[in-house]
C-alpha cells in the first residue's frame, strides 16, 4: 500500500451513476451520429452511379433532338432556296411579258401606221383613176354607149377579133363559177383566156397578169377585141373583152354570169391590145 493511500485527498473519487449514465448518452449520440453520416455518405455514394447509369440514355435524346433540329434547318433551308427560285422565275416572265406586250404594241402600231398608208395610197389611186375615166353617156335613139370626152371603135371586127367576139358572145347566160374555164361556167379571166385560145394566143390565168399581157391603149381608141380592165395595170381586179358599139362582154359575178353590157354599166380603168 501507497504510503499515500491512507490520505483522504489522494484517493481517485468513484464515479458517479449520474456521470456514468451522461457519458453513455454522449457515446450514445455519437454513435447515433456516426451512424446517419454513414448512412447518408452511403447514399450520397451511390448517387453517382444513379446518374452514370442514366447518361446514355440523355446522350441519346440529346442526339435525337439535334438530330431533328438539323433535319428541320435543311428542310427550312430547302424551302427557302425552292421559294426564292420560284419568285425569280416569276419576275422573270413578268418582265418577259411586260417586253413581249410593249413588242406587240409596237407591232400594232406599226401595222396600223402601214394599213392608214395602204388605205391612203389606195384612195388616192381610186381617185386618180376616177378623173382618168371617161364621162360615158347612152343615146335614146340607139342604146349606144358614146362618150363626152372620148370616142369608140364601132367598125366590124374582122379576123381574130371576130372568132374572138363571136366566141364570148355565144358565152352569154352561162354562169360564173370562180376558177373555171369553161366550157359551162367561167370566171371573169377565164373567159377571156378560153376565148383567146380560140385564135391561138395564150393568155395569163388571171386578170393582174392580163392586164399587162398586151399593149396599153387608151378607153378613147378602143377596138373590138380589145382586152378591158378594172383596177390598176398589173393589180387589175376585173377583166372583159370589148366588143365594139361601146359594149363589152365579162363573166361579171356569181349572181348575174356571163353578160353583155354598156361600157356605161361599169366604166373600165384601161385597156390592152394583144391582136
Amino acid at each position: 500500500m501507497s504510503h499515500t493511500a491512507h490520505i483522504r485527498s489522494h484517493r481517485k473519487p468513484r464515479r458517479s451513476a449520474s456521470t456514468l449514465a451522461m457519458r453513455a448518452g454522449v457515446a450514445g449520440g455519437v454513435l447515433s451520429t456516426l451512424a446517419v453520416a454513414g448512412a447518408a455518405g452511403s447514399a450520397n455514394a451511390a448517387e453517382p452511379v444513379t446518374q452514370t447509369l442514366e447518361l446514355p440514355t440523355l446522350t441519346a435524346d440529346l442526339a435525337a433532338q439535334v438530330a431533328q433540329s438539323a433535319d428541320a434547318t435543311q428542310q427550312a433551308a430547302a424551302n427557302y432556296e425552292l421559294q426564292a427560285e420560284r419568285d425569280a422565275a416569276a419576275a422573270n416572265a413578268a418582265k418577259q411579258a411586260k417586253s413581249d406586250l410593249a413588242d406587240a404594241k409596237h407591232k400594232a402600231a406599226v401595222a396600223k401606221k402601214k394599213a392608214q398608208e395602204a388605205a391612203r395610197k389606195a384612195a388616192a389611186a381610186r381617185a386618180a383613176r376616177s378623173a382618168a375615166r371617161p364621162t360615158l353617156t347612152t343615146t335614146a335613139s340607139t342604146g349606144v354607149s358614146t362618150s363626152t370626152s372620148t370616142s369608140t371603135s364601132t367598125s366590124t371586127a374582122t379576123g381574130s377579133a371576130a372568132a374572138v367576139i363571136s366566141f364570148v358572145k355565144a358565152q352569154v347566160g352561162k354562169a360564173y363559177v370562180s376558177g373555171a374555164t369553161g366550157p359551162s361556167a367561167y370566171d371573169c379571166s377565164g373567159l377571156v383566156q378560153t376565148a383567146f385560145k380560140q385564135v391561138g394566143i395564150s393568155l395569163p390565168r388571171v386578170s393582174q397578169d392580163q392586164s399587162t399581157a398586151g399593149t396599153q391603149v387608151s378607153l378613147s381608141n378602143l377596138q373590138p377585141g380589145d382586152i378591158l380592165y378594172w383596177g390598176g395595170a398589173g393589180s387589175a381586179y376585173h377583166v372583159a373583152v370589148y366588143v365594139g358599139d361601146g359594149m363589152f362582154v365579162g363573166a361579171q359575178n356569181p349572181s348575174s354570169g356571163v353578160q353583155e353590157k354598156p361600157l356605161s354599166y361599169d366604166p373600165p380603168t384601161g385597156a390592152v391590145r394583144v391582136l
